[in-house]
């Protein structure tokens, strides 16, 4: 199975950029899956109905999310009802939606896509290591391909998360903090890994914000209304090539344009 991943989608500009490369990128890999991460691609922050459907119709097949997918509460319902968007597994129970989802391909093929949240510097939620174990033993037998999005901010996280799991999922990608890093390799058995997809958006810019406000911010410590930056688009992920039958992952290369 060839699976592309693409970073944090960030406001109209991640948007573009990926309407406009998407469909001649996925014919150049011969991908049968198109993943992606959803949270920031309203306005920079949080995701809409109408967004969702956008990315939806230009060609991702599954959105992953993270913390800001809270943001518009039209999506709580949305989440319940759209099996294709899912946010981090491990939101305390009663949280709406899902964070597995078992994709069935058009020619009959499954992958079960997971979304987890990290802790470190980030929301005191239910350990994603504990949640990843459920995970695990909910999936059927015969489906062999395995992504986790980790949503996390620490490095540290991450990569002990893809070593609890080595073997047992075909790759771990991390996502949130927009930067892609030059770290993507294969584990000793078998799993995929990359510490940050990076995003889609304009890169000479704040994490896909304008400088000016962030750095207003930062030298004032006052709350700031952020504004997506505007320039040259880039995208940033990544492509995997999974063994089906074994489910561990033979190929992985960065995308960066």
């Amino acid at each position: 199975m060839r699976i592309l991943f693409f970073g944090d989608i960030v406001g109209k500009p991640g948007r573009l950029i990926l309407r406009k490369r998407l469909p001649s990128l996925r014919e150049e890999k011969g991908a049968d899956l198109v993943i992606a991460n959803g949270e920031n691609a309203s306005g920079g922050i949080g995701l809409s109905g109408d967004t969702m459907r956008e990315l939806f119709g230009a060609g991702i097949d599954i959105l992953t999310s993270g913390n800001h997918i809270w943001k518009h509460k039209e999506m709580y319902n949305l989440l319940n009802n759209e099996p294709r968007l899912i946010r981090p597994a491990n939101y305390p129970q009663g949280a709406p939606g899902s964070g597995l989802v078992i994709h069935e391909l058009k020619n009959g093929g499954k992958v079960a896509v997971m979304n987890l949240l990290g802790r470190t510097f980030m929301d005191n939620i239910d350990c994603p290591f504990k949640k990843v174990d459920e995970l695990l033993a909910s999936i059927p037998d015969d489906v062999r391909v395995r992504i986790i999005d980790i949503h996390a901010e620490a490095t540290s996280e991450k990569k002990a998360l893809s070593f609890y799991v080595d073997g047992k999922v075909s790759a771990v990608i991390g996502t949130h903090t927009h930067v892609q890093t030059a770290d993507a390799m294969i584990l000793q058995k078998g799993t995929g890994y990359l510490t940050d997809a990076g995003m889609c958006g304009v890169e000479e810019s704040c994490l896909g914000m304008e400088p000016k406000v962030i750095i207003e911010r930062f030298m004032t410590g006052l709350p700031q209304r952020f504004k997506v930056a505007k320039g040259t688009e880039h995208i940033n992920g990544l492509f995997m090539d999974i063994n089906d039958e074994t489910g561990l992952c033979t190929d992985i290369e960065l995308i960066r344009e």
